[in-house]
């Protein structure tokens, strides 16, 4: 396959930020093939917090929060406790998607296409089928997958590239923890 002007100019990037382009290539398309499912299980992980606190304590959380800390059976507290904490991973992760995601909108080159190609393709709540987002992005279907794997290795760069740095650099001068040793991210 023909190497596009474009793809040699993100393999720059890669060389200049020191990142394994195929490598990281792999991990971003993986993040984003689970991203719709890893949205409905914390959806479903909240329903579980709220319907929790909702039995205790109305919607009072603290309230129930206390309860649960407190006077609550450790196996109860333990499983409750689970459950939130996946919450705020899950959270972290969709906040550094998020961040990678605004990073791409705002890229000088077809950034907004980009953008738009992810959406589509991994972020939205429904998937599309290919006739369907080709039609929206009225673009014919060799071109729509060249832009595809240009949006996935973008997406690498600012995933790896900016949105983790900056994470990392925000904890480490809040003295907070640092950002895990995630599989999905290193």
């Amino acid at each position: 396959m023909r190497k596009t002007k474009m793809m040699k100019s993100i393999s720059r990037m890669y060389e200049g930020m020191q990142l394994d382009e195929e490598q990281v290539f792999r991990k971003a398309k993986l993040l984003l093939v689970i991203y719709r499912d890893v949205v409905w299980t914390s959806i479903k992980e909240v329903n579980y917090v709220k319907e929790v606190c909702t039995a205790y304590y109305s919607n009072d959380l603290s309230l129930a929060l206390t309860y649960l800390n407190d006077f609550a059976p450790t196996e109860r507290k333990e499983d409750f406790m689970e459950k939130v904490s996946g919450i705020f991973e899950t959270k972290w992760m969709i906040d550094l998607i998020d961040t990678a995601m605004i990073k791409i909108y705002d890229y000088h080159h077809n950034g907004k296409l980009y953008h738009e190609i992810l959406s589509k393709c991994y972020i939205t709540a429904y998937t599309m089928t290919e006739g369907e987002m080709l039609e929206a992005l009225c673009m014919e279907r060799s071109n729509f997958y060249i832009k595809k794997k240009e949006a996935i290795k973008l997406f690498g760069i600012a995933l790896w590239g900016y949105a983790l740095p900056r994470y990392q650099e925000l904890l480490i001068e809040n003295n907070e923890y640092t950002v895990p040793s995630n599989s999905y991210f290193y």
